[in-house]
């Protein structure tokens, strides 16, 4: 009786510790999640998207490149560029409006003539 009596406490013990530990683990999931979208950096990230697809989805907001942007944001705003002309056949790059044709050439507007790139 004793001995059945032991297992019995210790079992009990036992299934304790793993609802303990499982609530806890789930807990900690949770709150890793919660800290991290509620932490400045995504927050900032998350702007930096909606901007991103902003730009994106409107070929007549201007992309500009200049010399002070590094090599990331430079690549960034490039493949913007590039995906906007693939998909809305023009695309406007340092305040010029460029244009892309049938032919996948590239061109813009210079006093009313085409210039091909």
């Amino acid at each position: 009786m004793n001995k059945f009596l032991v297992i019995l406490i210790f079992g009990i013990i036992f299934f304790g510790y793993k609802i303990i530990y499982l609530k806890k683990s789930k807990n900690i999931k949770l709150n890793k999640f919660k800290n991290k979208m509620q932490s400045t950096k995504s927050n900032i990230e998350r702007i930096f998207i909606r901007e991103e697809e902003k730009t994106f989805s409107n070929p007549n907001i201007n992309i500009c490149i200049g010399s002070f942007d590094n090599e990331i944001n430079i690549n960034r705003k490039s493949n913007i560029h590039r995906a906007r002309l693939s998909k809305f056949k023009k695309s406007k790059l340092n305040g010029e409006m460029i244009f892309q044709d049938d032919e996948q050439r590239i061109y813009k507007f210079n006093n009313g003539r085409k210039v091909y790139l």
